[in-house]
């Protein structure tokens, strides 16, 4: 009897074990992944843009990155003045920050085009209607 429990008591462990190391294997290849990214994201940045910073406890910074090191970056506040240093390792993400997308760009391009569309075609059929083709774009 004590022999089965203690076999049980063991494989336990040992499984809890494997299933715990890999967890924490995980979550530092996913720290690493993320700070490898939010470097890349500041060297495509470039000193001198604006950029939004999104820390890991989910506070958020905004400026100019001002400078860029190996393991950390500076960013300026434009408003205050005030420069704060940032380690890649406790940055959630990057990005650009003000303006507007290519995507957002494209998309207030194409609800502008549809507006000139329809418009075109409501007032075609309005000074078109019975015998007066002879008016305008008819």
């Amino acid at each position: 009897m004590f022999k089965k429990t203690f076999s049980i008591m063991l494989c336990g462990i040992l499984i809890s074990a494997i299933l715990g190391s890999q967890t924490a294997s995980a979550k530092t290849t996913d720290a690493a992944r993320q700070a490898s990214e939010a470097r890349a994201k500041v060297q495509q940045l470039g000193t001198a843009s604006r950029a939004e910073v999104k820390l890991r406890d989910g506070s958020k910074f905004k400026g100019h990155v001002t400078a860029s090191d190996e393991d950390s970056f500076t960013v300026t506040d434009s408003k205050t003045g005030a420069a704060r240093t940032f380690n890649y390792a406790e940055v959630s993400s990057v990005k650009k920050a003000g303006g507007s997308s290519s995507t957002k760009k494209i998309l207030i391009g194409a609800a502008v085009a549809a507006g000139v569309i329809v418009g075109i075609i409501f007032a075609r059929e309005a000074l078109c209607d019975g015998g007066a083709q002879d008016r305008g774009f008819c």
